[in-house]
């Protein structure tokens, strides 16, 4: 019988396979997922819709225009003045930097994240600052021409996408806190006569937008490999500083093996 078998297996012609693998029907395979579902879409949609609603309200256009907010805001607040949105536009990375402090695991170490911030705070640099050159807009309180975006509110919401990013699996309030307090800086720039209804939107979508393509673009993962010298940020007897500790057991199994270090890369 095992014969038999063999000599069927022999003579079988070897073509019919691959001839009826070449001509199934490519939807047969793995769907591809809507363009809607894509990691690019759902990082850039809500930026974008933010953008481009502070754009269509420059000045006196739009249903309700950045001088209709303007005229409301100055005729209810008229003496409103506060410093208090200089201090909370970066308030989201403390609440960041309390949670990791208090053991709440972040998805990025602290390697990681401290990349993913530089690069967003990057873009949102050369971004805020590149536009408010360009657009020449001024503030309505005549201050300057550098209205256009409003950069305390792209930093607020930078910060608050960042923590969102990093902690809403562990409960999604960490997001809904950050953006409460990223909304409120753009409200107050408004009540202090510093800014337009359309730089704060457009300040906002930005803000998003530039960690959202920092987390687009880390593609590498940095300290894969068991750290010989770790750092972590610490707070003891109430002053806050870093801790340096070295693994030395870790740096002589690697001299001694060289695949143990291999193991943890892959």
């Amino acid at each position: 019988m095992a014969q038999e078998a063999d000599t069927l297996k022999k003579y079988q012609d070897p073509l019919v396979t691959d001839t009826l693998k070449k001509y199934q029907d490519p939807a047969q395979g793995t769907p591809k997922a809507p363009f809607f579902k894509s990691k690019a879409f759902r990082a850039t949609i809500i930026p974008s819709i933010l953008i481009a609603y502070g754009l269509s309200t420059i000045k006196d256009n739009g249903i309700y225009s950045s001088y209709d907010a303007q005229r409301d805001i100055q005729k209810h607040f008229p003496n409103f003045r506060t410093r208090v949105d200089d201090a909370l536009l970066i308030a989201p990375y403390v609440e960041l930097a309390a949670a990791n402090l208090f053991n709440v695991k972040s998805n990025n170490d602290f390697l990681n994240t401290t990349i993913l911030i530089l690069k967003a705070e990057a873009i949102f640099g050369l971004t805020v600052f590149g536009i408010k050159q360009v657009s020449n807009l001024e503030r309505p309180n005549g201050e300057n021409r550098e209205s256009m975006p409003s950069g305390h509110t792209a930093q607020a919401f930078l910060a608050a996408s960042i923590l969102n990013s990093e902690l809403k699996h562990k409960s999604p309030w960490y997001g809904i806190g950050a953006y409460t307090i990223a909304t409120s800086v753009g409200a107050f720039r408004m009540l202090n006569n510093k800014h337009w209804q359309s730089d704060v939107f457009v300040g906002a979508g930005i803000g998003m937008l530039s960690s959202h393509l920092a987390y687009l673009s880390h593609r590498n993962r940095w300290g894969r490999k068991p750290s010989i010298v770790q750092v972590s940020p610490t707070y003891l007897y109430g002053v806050p500083g870093f801790a340096l500790r070295m693994n030395l057991d870790d740096y002589r199994n690697r001299k001694k093996n060289p695949l143990y270090s291999k193991a943890y890369a892959e």
